[in-house]
């Protein structure tokens, strides 16, 4: 969710379309690099290593971008900035937008959010996140047998 900090510019009358703008600057792959560089740099007090904070900070924060360019509202994401401020949406734009008021997430059109990220987000991740400890599991149980 670090990236949608940039909701605050609202505040601060900058314009959606800006590259500081709602999804922009912060939403690109630069921004989760520089976020996954910064963070690494306090690895050992999160207890891991610089390379696993780094990929951790970098893949979370890198697919929040692409995440949002999968869903049917607002003016796409700048995921290249700052080499281009161009807005970028994907072909399948299958993710129900999210209101941007705390209120309106706490309603019928929140509801209809939460059940479509379930269904192209969530549920997805799930099956992702089984089929890998199911495969992790069996390369254990191969290698320990192979071992002894």
């Amino acid at each position: 969710m670090f990236p949608d900090i940039d909701v605050l510019a609202f505040r601060f009358n900058v314009a959606y379309a800006d590259e500081f703008g709602h999804r922009g600057a912060s939403h690109s792959l630069a921004f989760a690099l520089l976020a996954a560089c910064l963070l690494m740099l306090f690895s050992s007090r999160l207890k891991s290593t610089p390379l696993k904070t780094f990929l951790f900070v970098a893949i979370s924060t890198a697919s929040h971008g692409i995440l949002d360019t999968f869903t049917n509202g607002g003016k796409g994401v700048a995921l290249l900035w700052p080499f281009s401020t161009e807005r970028f949406f994907s072909y399948w734009q299958v993710i129900e937008v999210s209101p941007l008021s705390l209120r309106r997430i706490f309603s019928d059109r929140g509801l209809q959010v939460i059940q479509s990220e379930f269904i192209w987000v969530w549920l997805p991740a799930i099956v992702l996140c089984v089929v890998l400890i199911v495969v992790r599991s069996k390369l254990r149980i191969k290698y320990f047998v192979r071992a002894r």
